[in-house]
């Protein structure tokens, strides 16, 4: 067995190779080494710029808002292939506020309850969560671009990638 750490999370993952995305936030294989080279990057955080913090207040906003939203989506999924799907991406949104939480060294924020409903309709939810998906993923590129932390840019780099993995995976099930 070999035991492996995300650099973006700081989870452990236990398997014979490293897989290719991390099961807990979905950063890409390139974010986890083993676990003898991983080091909290957050440790080197002594202060955030202003534009860095706010970023990461938004941030952490729409993940906070984001989780409940799609487990109401998997809750009222009408397919085991949807409440999976939707369940899967409410796990990944809540380790990446645990992600952004961490580096502002806060309290979790309530979710805004109009932000976190599901309709009863599986490809209105769809459409909602495509929305989410790419909002979030722009909005971090644009956040790894703004910010001056090396830290923080590595954050908002990987979530901006995970989301667009997101859109893909809303895109096929669109259009199945």
């Amino acid at each position: 067995m070999q035991f492996f750490r995300c650099r973006i999370c700081g989870d452990v993952f236990i398997g014979t190779a490293a897989p290719s995305n991390c099961p807990y936030c979905g950063g890409k294989a390139k974010y986890l080494v083993p676990v003898e080279q991983w080091v909290d990057e957050n440790l080197a955080i002594t202060e955030l710029s202003e534009i860095s913090r706010q970023n990461l207040e938004k941030a952490l906003h729409l993940e906070v808002d984001n989780t409940p939203f799609y487990r109401d989506a998997s809750a009222k999924a009408k397919t085991m292939k949807l409440q999976g799907v939707f369940k899967g991406l409410a796990k990944v949104e809540n380790e990446h506020a645990s992600v952004i939480q961490k580096i502002l060294k806060c309290k979790f924020p309530p979710p805004n309850p109009a932000n976190s409903t599901a309709t009863d309709d599986d490809p209105e939810n769809l459409r909602l969560a495509h929305e989410r998906e790419i909002e979030a993923s722009k909005f971090y590129a644009r956040s790894s671009v703004e910010a001056i932390e090396p830290r923080v840019k590595k954050v908002f780099l990987a979530l901006s990638e995970v989301e667009a993995d997101h859109i893909r995976l809303e895109n096929e099930l669109m259009q199945s």
